[in-house]
């Protein structure tokens, strides 16, 4: 009977971790910013069960060349990091097509929007010392403006409040906007201001980067001179490269393998931070996908 009772509880235990290695999550969408008669929106995905405690935040910007896309484009993601106990925050923010605007009108709203989560940290329930920025492409380039380029804000903002994250999850970043890298045509004769490789100094958060080596859009060569500079700054990059792949390989459409790889490669990163609750379960994530 005391082995029965044994093996029964260590069943129960067993089956109570394997429930317990994630969250579910509800979404939520707020308005964070109102400019030039537009309202942009945040989506919010949060575990459920951890809604009277601050969590870690983790800020996904889409990408698109400042021309085009929304906030779904890291939604596979967002919702996945807040099933490990984060809450996850794509924001959207004004764009060529839909707001005939230019990249540093991006820039200027996606530090609006770090600086709108730290001022409203406790109705989101975020802990303003573990805040992650990331973004795909353009989005990306975002993400490290976020940390590096301080001198473009927009008039209406607090400056008090510091939009600079934690660390850093690029997924095939714009990092250099000059002659060398993409975008420089949309800059208006303006491009090092928003160049995050040209003006990077010490201070920078823990960066990982996740980019295509046969990348024809963002040339690798470009994060590997932004790791450089990283180095002679004192700070901290990892750059994983991915032979054979191209611009956007980490989306789940263009890819579900890569799409599990990057994501998985950003966990490790994110656990090593101590950001993310309970274990990995994206093989099962990944499953229920398809």
């Amino acid at each position: 009977m005391k082995k029965l009772a044994i093996g029964f509880f260590v069943l129960f235990l067993t089956s109570f971790q394997l429930k317990a290695q994630h969250f579910e999550v509800e979404k939520s969408v707020l308005v964070y910013k109102q400019v030039d008669g537009h309202q942009l929106e945040m989506v919010i995905y949060r575990p459920t069960k951890l809604s009277e405690i601050k969590l870690p935040a983790i800020v996904l910007f889409f990408g698109g060349g400042w021309v085009s896309g929304d906030p779904s484009h890291f939604q596979l993601q967002a919702r996945y990091y807040a099933s490990r106990g984060m809450v996850a925050i794509c924001p959207d923010y004004r764009t060529k097509n839909r707001h005939k605007t230019s990249p540093f009108e991006s820039v200027k709203d996606a530090r609006s929007a770090m600086r709108y989560i730290k001022i409203h940290a406790d109705e989101l329930g975020v802990d303003t010392s573990k805040i992650v920025a990331g973004g795909g492409s353009a989005g990306g380039h975002l993400a490290a403006c976020t940390a590096i380029i301080d001198k473009v804000n927009e008039s209406t903002d607090d400056l008090s409040v510091s939009p600079v994250p934690k660390a850093l999850i690029l997924f095939n970043p714009v990092v250099d906007t000059g002659k060398k890298g993409y975008g420089q045509e949309k800059m208006d004769g303006r491009e090092f201001a928003l160049s995050p490789v040209h003006n990077i100094s010490t201070g920078v958060p823990p960066t990982l980067i996740m980019h295509g080596k046969n990348d024809t859009t963002v040339p690798y060569e470009n994060v590997v001179r932004f790791k450089q500079a990283m180095k002679q700054e004192g700070n901290k990059c990892i750059l994983k490269g991915y032979r054979r792949q191209t611009h956007g390989f980490f989306n789940y459409s263009r890819s579900p393998r890569n799409f599990q790889k990057t994501l998985r490669r950003s966990e490790k990163f994110l656990e090593k931070l101590d950001y993310l609750k309970g274990s990995s379960w994206l093989k099962e994530y990944c499953d229920q996908i398809k």
